[in-house]
């Protein structure tokens, strides 16, 4: 009785946990819990996957390298004929007087150890050096990028509001987005994959940038522009400027940014706040260059040029355009969420409608009801009384399935019904080895009690077997799978533990309330 007693109790325990926890997917109102997610396959969405150009990242490196360089030499007063990037990922260094070649190669070896000199030439009393990064720092830049990449998209998408996205890398460069019921999915892709570098350039305003548009461009600068949109004609028109080259402050020390509206023209703007460090460079900045224009520049697209009229302190500034509330809320969370380190390229793309979606739950839902009617019918003809324990218990196994998915916040996907359906067959699968067994023992001649009790013990252990095993593979499925394999996994290894809880547990309870409280004598089966 004790013992009887305590199954009662945690059965009784478990099948309250799981109503609780599956009432919210049927009536919200009922209790306040997330109710079980739906995949994309289900509730319509967006796939991606994007590919991480990580040449573009070694190429930036290369790019900051080089600038450091050309500072450092004109810090120590090494003069040089120039000093460039070649073939993407190379630096080119020309020098003069030996004097100069020798201090250019302690600079190398006190602060640029990471560079690999690939050769060096003297022709014309011209010495000339090229220089890379080994294939192991190369390799390791590329692997960070990806990463930075996949944490940068996760931190936007969060931001954006999207409830469980799947977010994964997939090889050594590409990431897979998965986001369940998201409706606009052009802006999801605009957020998803701009780089947002944001940079503080000043503008040259010593040289004409009439010349510069007709090809003379002055080295150490660079034509940008800025889009302006006429909202009567929707027509946009570009702006050019004349901008540096060198970057005076990126968006690298910002900790915060947020949309505001300007109170004189009633239109967004994003207000961001710099850290420490970045406040007082960005009050260095202005204060050296006061009565010059400041580009802010975001993605090679000039945002606004203001005059600097004196110092600014605090560590704020503002990014003013034509924003609509939802482009400058979007900017916002790119800024936040840190600029991508490199660009990404999106190499496939499907969106599932949430119609198609409904469908597939339509149908899934009348497969497994069809396979569980004619599993239930097929146990009643065939085992009788104990058929409709083992139906009893099979309701059961899929009200815990449901529990288990809403409690783990997992996410229910179309392999995942197929799961399900599987785990119908699966749970009466050790019903009926019970069964067999237990007519084995009656044709022995043993009472119902002795039979039930040589049978579970003598199936018990063929049971363990098979969904421990089967267990197993869920588990490698869901490691290695990605989507809908991954849903397929959990639904199957939640349907092997609640088979095994409602097989060995809950049908033996029932067979002992009869044979041992209600002491009947004859047993259906």
């Amino acid at each position: 009785m004790k013992n009887i007693s305590w199954r009662l109790v945690a059965v009784v325990v478990i099948i309250v946990t799981a109503i609780i926890y599956v009432l919210p997917s049927i009536k919200p109102t009922l209790w306040p819990h997330k109710k079980i997610n739906l995949g994309l396959d289900l509730q319509g969405g967006m796939h991606l996957v994007l590919e991480v150009d990580t040449e573009k990242a070694v190429e930036s490196t290369v790019e900051r390298i080089s600038q450091e360089l050309r500072s450092l030499m004109k810090k120590e007063r090494i003069r040089h004929s120039g000093i460039k990037r070649i073939e993407g990922s190379r630096i080119v260094v020309r020098l003069q007087d030996q004097k100069n070649v020798d201090d250019f190669e302690k600079l190398l070896d006190k602060e640029f150890e990471v560079l690999r000199i690939l050769s060096k030439l003297t022709e014309d009393e011209i010495f000339t050096v090229i220089m890379d990064l080994p294939a192991k720092e190369s390799d390791q830049i590329k692997k960070l990028a990806t990463e930075q990449a996949l944490e940068t998209i996760r931190n936007r998408i969060d931001q954006f509001g999207v409830s469980e996205p799947d977010i994964r890398l997939q090889g050594e460069n590409r990431i897979l987005i998965q986001l369940p019921g998201i409706k606009d999915t052009q802006r999801a892709k605009e957020l998803i994959g701009r780089t947002a570098l944001l940079e503080f350039k000043l503008l040259d305003e010593t040289h004409d940038l009439n010349a510069a548009l007709q090809g003379n461009v002055p080295p150490g600068s660079e034509i940008l522009y800025a889009t302006k949109e006429d909202t009567e004609t929707n027509r946009e028109t570009k702006i050019p400027y004349l901008v540096k080259k060198h970057t005076q402050l990126t968006g690298a020390n910002l900790t915060d940014a947020r949309v505001q509206i300007d109170s004189q023209y009633n239109e967004p703007y994003v207000s961001i706040t710099f850290d420490k460090k970045g406040g007082r460079d960005f009050a260095r900045i202005t204060e050296a260059n006061v009565k010059k224009r400041l580009a802010i520049v975001l993605d090679k697209n000039v945002y606004s040029a203001p005059v600097i009229q004196e110092k600014i302190t605090g560590g704020q500034a503002r990014i003013t355009g034509s924003f609509s509330t939802d482009e400058a809320h979007d900017l916002a969370i790119i800024l936040r969420a840190g600029a991508l380190p490199a660009p990404v390229n999106i190499l496939e793309e499907r969106t599932v409608g949430p119609s198609l979606g409904s469908d597939s739950i339509r149908k899934g839902l009348f497969s497994m009801c069809v396979g569980g009617i004619l599993v239930i019918m097929f146990m009643v003809i065939y085992y009788k009384g104990s058929g409709l324990i083992a139906d009893f218990a099979l309701i059961l196994n899929i009200l815990l399935i449901a529990g288990g998915l809403a409690a783990l916040q997992a996410t229910l996907t179309l392999p995942g019904i197929a799961g399900i359906i599987l785990t119908i067959g699966m749970a009466v699968d050790a019903n009926v080895l019970i069964f067999e067994r237990i007519r084995e023992e009656m044709s022995l001649g043993k009472t119902p009690r002795a039979a039930v009790d040589a049978g579970y013990a003598r199936a018990t252990l063929t049971i363990l077997d098979a969904n421990v095993t089967t267990l197993i593979a869920a588990l490698v499925l869901f490691q290695f799978g990605t989507g809908p394999v991954k849903g397929f996994a959990v639904t199957l290894s939640l349907g092997v533990i609640s088979s095994l809880f409602t097989a060995l547990i809950l049908s033996r309870l029932i067979f002992d309330y009869f044979l041992i409280i209600r002491k009947t004598k004859h047993l259906s089966i």
